[in-house]
C-alpha cells in the first residue's frame, strides 16, 4: 500500500512518472563512439550531463536530448543517448534535478520530482540549459535538434514541445500525458510522438483521451501510438524487478521496446529531413 501512495501522489502532480533504475543487459558500447561527462548550468545550479556521438562521422549533424525517469541522470537515460550515437546523432543525456543526483528509493525519486515540478519554470530553465549546451557543440547542427524522455522525461518532453520549444520534435515513452500549461492554437512547433502502452495503470483513460483533445485543439502536429499489453515502464529491462521491489505495476516489453525505438528512429529521420 505505501508503494501506491507513491503512485496516486504523483498523479496528484499529473505526472505518474514511475520507471525502473538501470538498464544493464541493453549495452552500447562501441568504439566508434566519442562518450563524455560534461558540466553545464541553469542559473545557479550546475548540472551534469553525459554527452555521446559517433566519432568517425565529420562535419555536424542532429543533436537529441534524452531526458531522464524521475530516478534522475542515471546509466539508462546514458544508455540510451549512446544508442542515439550510433544512429548518427550526437546526443546529451540531461539532468533535470541538479548535480547529477539521482534517487534508489521512491520517497528521494519522488521529492526530486517534486521540486521540478512544483515551479516548473525552473524545470524549463534546465532542459533549456541542456538545449543550449548541445547546440554550442561542434558536431551538432542547431537547426535539427530533438528530444526524447521516458515517464518523467516524456512528460518533460511534452511539456516543453507545449511551450513552444524550438525543437523538430519530442518523443514520449510511456510519459506522463498531463498538461501543467495549455498551448494556444498553433503555438506546438515541434512534431510530437507518444509511444504509450495501452495496459498503462497508472494514466487514465481520461487523461489520454484529453491529451488528444489538448494536441487537437492547438493543433499540433502529432501522433499517438498504444502499444496493446504493455505496461507503464515498458522500454526498461530492469522494470519487472523494480515492480516486485516496489510493489508497482511496472512490466519491460520486450516487443513494445523494439517497436518503439523503431517509431523513434523513422519519426526522427522524418523531422530532420524536413
Amino acid at each position: 500500500m505505501r508503494a501506491l501512495g507513491y503512485v496516486l501522489l504523483i498523479i496528484l502532480f499529473s505526472f505518474p512518472a514511475i520507471v525502473a533504475h538501470g538498464a544493464g543487459r541493453m549495452a552500447v558500447d562501441s568504439p566508434d563512439l566519442y562518450t563524455e561527462e560534461v558540466d553545464y548550468s541553469a542559473g545557479d545550479v550546475e548540472l551534469k550531463g553525459y554527452l555521446a556521438y559517433d566519432k568517425n562521422l565529420k562535419g555536424k549533424r542532429p543533436g537529441v536530448l534524452v531526458v531522464h525517469e524521475w530516478w534522475g541522470h542515471n546509466d539508462y537515460a546514458r544508455k540510451r543517448a549512446r544508442m542515439l550515437a550510433q544512429l548518427g546523432y550526437t546526443a546529451l543525456a540531461v539532468d533535470m534535478y541538479g548535480s547529477g543526483k539521482t534517487a534508489d528509493h521512491p520517497d528521494d525519486a519522488t521529492r526530486f520530482m517534486n521540486e521540478v515540478m512544483e515551479k516548473m519554470e525552473r524545470g524549463e530553465a534546465r532542459f533549456n540549459a541542456a538545449l543550449d549546451f548541445l547546440n554550442g557543440q561542434a558536431t551538432t547542427d542547431p537547426k535539427r535538434v530533438a528530444s526524447i524522455g521516458y515517464c518523467f522525461g516524456g512528460g518533460v518532453v511534452l511539456h516543453m514541445a507545449r511551450r513552444g520549444a524550438d525543437l523538430k520534435g519530442v518523443v514520449s515513452f510511456h510519459g506522463s500525458l498531463g498538461s501543467l500549461y495549455t498551448p494556444e492554437p498553433g503555438s506546438v512547433k515541434a512534431k510530437v510522438l507518444v509511444l504509450h502502452g495501452a495496459d498503462d495503470k497508472l494514466i487514465p483513460a481520461a487523461q489520454v483521451e484529453a491529451f488528444k483533445n489538448e494536441m487537437t485543439a492547438a493543433r499540433a502536429d502529432f501522433r499517438f501510438i498504444a502499444y496493446p499489453g504493455a505496461g507503464h515502464s515498458f522500454t526498461n529491462p530492469d522494470a519487472d524487478g523494480f515492480a516486485e521491489r516496489f510493489n508497482m505495476p511496472l512490466a519491460y516489453s520486450k516487443e513494445a521496446d523494439t517497436l518503439s525505438w523503431q517509431e523513434m528512429k523513422i519519426f526522427l529521420e522524418k523531422v530532420f529531413s524536413e
